[in-house]
């Protein structure tokens, strides 16, 4: 099929094509059907005239051996020869070929030509022995009258019905399709009237509809919770990047209405100390973009105890001091060097901004996954927060950012890139009674 039909057999609509199909599918073997018993009809009229000449030949015979003439049968003609075709029972030479002679003394049957308007005849013989000891051939025979007509007007008929036929299973395909399709339209309607929070209506019966309701809804479902949650990411947005935007103007119009060359030092260090919180934010916006999008890079192994070593030794200050715990020798985690990087260093920025004296970084592996602990000894997170605290923008004050240099987002990136690698993050309550996160990637099979 060529590019051009393909395509329009695509445009058409489901009850076109199903009515198409199926009227092809009941035309061409009724065709077939139609066309052999067309070939057949001549064949079935000439073993009809045959049986009846058979039985007409065999009391013809029974009699001409007993030495009595044949009775006449209407419409068919007995006839009496000798094995050269010579009539002797005093009639008229029969329309018989010597050819045809030699047939009917050896048992098969024979047929005369049509001449003009006299019609083609069939015959039937057997040779039988008279009592005077004779031998005669008993030859019976009946016009073919109107067979080929016959023939033709039955094949002809035969494609009649076959039309006729396709017509018919047509129109009932086509009341069955729009009936089944029927429930189908209704749910579109119902699609397009549907108020926006609302669901289809599921239907009683477990069909093929009911599981295309069920689909549907949870189809709306997962697109209403992509909305809410793209306008509420697109308000928390918003009201971020308006922070430092408004904190970074404010500054400058002091710095302009004030040309005091100390308060333009102050004022320059809090302008880029704000540029590079909203650097960091939009750096932080533009990963979850990605990671939202499925750009997943291949996992790859990456050594757990080494990194973290490499991580808390890049980030060292006299305070808090920073311990490394390693349980395992090795932990080898399924995941990109980058995305453990990022973990881990948002989990420390975070351990540090809220730590009085000591962070303890514990690195451990089971056989599935493998793990990092970190613990400080801050005031802790409360049990009601817990749930929310990877949670884009979530904070437990409004002045947290300020503070400790948060963008609401590095928790909310850690959980995201774990739960993307099958792994997960949780919080919890350290020894030391400070805060508590527990991060988990599966474990590399290498």
């Amino acid at each position: 099929m060529s590019a051009s039909p393909r395509r329009w057999w695509r445009r058409r609509g489901l009850r076109f094509r199903v009515t198409l199909v199926v009227t092809v599918v009941a035309l061409v073997p009724l065709f077939v059907l139609a066309a052999l018993a067309g070939k057949l009809l001549g064949p079935l009229l000439v073993d009809s005239v045959d049986g009846e000449l058979a039985r007409v030949r065999d009391g013809a015979s029974a009699a001409v051996a007993q030495g009595r003439e044949p009775e006449p049968v209407p419409g068919i003609a007995v006839r009496v020869l000798d094995t050269a075709g010579t009539p002797v029972d005093g009639g008229a030479p029969p329309r018989i070929a010597g050819d045809d002679v030699r047939d009917l003394l050896a048992g098969l049957p024979a047929r005369s030509p049509a001449e003009g308007v006299v019609p083609a005849w069939r015959w039937l013989g057997s040779v039988v022995t008279a009592p005077d000891g004779a031998q005669r051939l008993v030859a019976v025979g009946a016009p073919l009258v109107g067979a080929r007509a016959t023939v033709q007007d039955g094949s002809r008929w035969l494609l009649v019905v076959a039309v006729l036929g396709a017509l018919v299973a047509t129109v009932a395909t086509a009341v069955a399709v729009r009936a089944v399709l029927r429930p189908v339209s209704r749910m579109q309607d119902s699609v397009r009237r549907l108020p926006p929070g609302h669901r289809l209506p599921v239907p009683a019966a477990d069909d093929e509809l009911r599981a295309l309701a069920t689909g549907f809804n949870a189809l709306l479902a997962r697109q209403e919770e992509a909305a809410d949650r793209l306008r509420r990411f697109t308000g928390d947005a918003a009201h971020e990047l308006r922070s430092p935007v408004a904190s970074i103007r404010v500054q400058a119009e002091v710095a302009v209405a004030n040309p005091d060359p100390a308060l333009a030092d102050e004022t320059l260090r809090d302008v880029l100390d704000e540029a590079e919180r909203l650097t960091a934010l939009l750096d932080n916006l533009l990963a979850l973009a990605r990671s939202d999008a499925g750009e997943l890079p291949s996992a790859q192994p990456v050594e757990l105890v080494t990194l973290v070593r490499d991580v808390v030794a890049r980030g060292a200050r006299d305070r808090p001091r920073v311990r490394v715990s390693a349980v395992a020798g090795q932990a080898w985690a399924s995941a990109t060097h980058a995305e453990v990087e990022l973990v881990l260093d948002n989990l420390l920025r975070n351990a540090r901004a809220h730590a009085e004296e000591e962070i303890v970084v514990s690195v451990l592996a089971s056989r599935s996954f493998a793990r990092v602990v970190v613990d400080d000894d801050g005031p802790g997170i409360p049990v009601e927060h817990r749930a929310r605290v990877f949670d884009r923008f979530y904070r437990l004050a409004d002045d947290r950012a300020r503070t400790s240099g948060g963008t609401g987002l590095g928790l909310a990136m850690v959980a995201e890139l774990l739960r993307r690698r099958g792994g997960r993050a949780t919080v919890g309550e350290s020894p030391d009674g400070g805060a508590r996160f527990e991060v988990s990637w599966r474990r590399h099979p290498g």
